[in-house]
């Protein structure tokens, strides 16, 4: 099927826009820290009404200790139709957490409503991800997560994320020009700089390494013990996500989990708290 491609005016980058001044310095090196698990009980699904966003820090390669951290979650963290308790993952002192939106034009996480409402409840910054489908127009895809994500100018909601981890089989030059028709239209729509979701080897062969968009916000996912140079001609990142088999309290299975490079403080700032 072809789809009409919406000619939007493109939004010039400005460089981490929400940017704030009180980011502490980092340490180059940071072992992933041993967490805990417990069962929850199950919560009302019956939920429905309007959810909630948005700094930027600094951080090179590598965290300092203490530094925030958070899961990220989709439909696989709701083993069996199993509500997340976030006020439990609050409790366990993660302040915010990742939750999957939207993926390509006809995907709404059926768990994302009851989990914006919930975590706005349980005070957990929300971030919202639309997974990426290159061989759908960029325009369309923007525009259907930005309805969807009705929350994302809201208070305790972080900036808009695009998940950039599947070429497809299209060229390095495609998906260039596709990641920045996406993000413009988001930038366009919502009025946040989004932040980008990647790997290191997916950047440097799918993107051929391109540094077109290191004026963005960076959430880069590196299971290593050590975080190391960073593609794409980052210096710094916004959130690392250092492990795909995380356990924390309030969540059933394994969870993905990630650092954020700045203080609590911060983090409020960026979520517009």
């Amino acid at each position: 099927m072809s789809v009409t491609h919406v000619s939007l005016p493109k939004t010039q980058s400005r460089l981490w826009t929400e940017r704030i001044s009180d980011c502490s310095p980092l340490s180059a090196q940071v072992r992933a820290p041993n967490l805990t698990r417990v069962v929850f009980s199950r919560t009302s699904r019956a939920l429905f009404g309007l959810f909630s966003a948005g700094v930027i820090a600094c951080a090179a390669p590598g965290v300092a200790s203490a530094v925030p951290q958070g899961p990220d979650v989709s439909s696989w963290q709701h083993i069996d139709g199993t509500a997340i308790d976030w006020h439990a993952v609050k409790a366990a002192g993660h302040g915010f957490a990742m939750v999957k939106a939207t993926e390509g034009l006809d995907y709404v996480n059926p768990y994302f409503v009851e989990d914006s409402i919930v975590m706005r409840t349980a005070n957990v910054a929300r971030g919202a991800y639309h997974y990426a489908d290159v061989t759908l127009s960029p325009e369309l895809q923007g525009a259907y997560y930005s309805a969807l994500v009705l929350g994302i100018n809201g208070p305790g909601d972080l900036p808009p994320v695009l998940d950039l981890e599947d070429a497809k089989g299209r060229s390095p030059a495609e998906v260039i020009d596709w990641t920045h028709r996406y993000l413009d239209t988001v930038q366009t729509l919502t009025g946040r700089q989004p932040i980008i979701y990647t790997y290191p080897n997916f950047w440097r062969t799918a993107m051929a390494d391109t540094h077109e968009f290191n004026d963005y916000p960076l959430w880069i996912a590196d299971y290593d013990e050590e975080l190391g140079p960073l593609p794409g001609g980052w210096t710094n990142w916004l959130f690392w996500q250092f492990t795909d088999r995380g356990t924390i309290p309030g969540i059933d299975g394994r969870t993905d989990i990630n650092h954020y490079a700045g203080t609590p403080e911060s983090l409020r700032t960026l979520a517009r708290w």
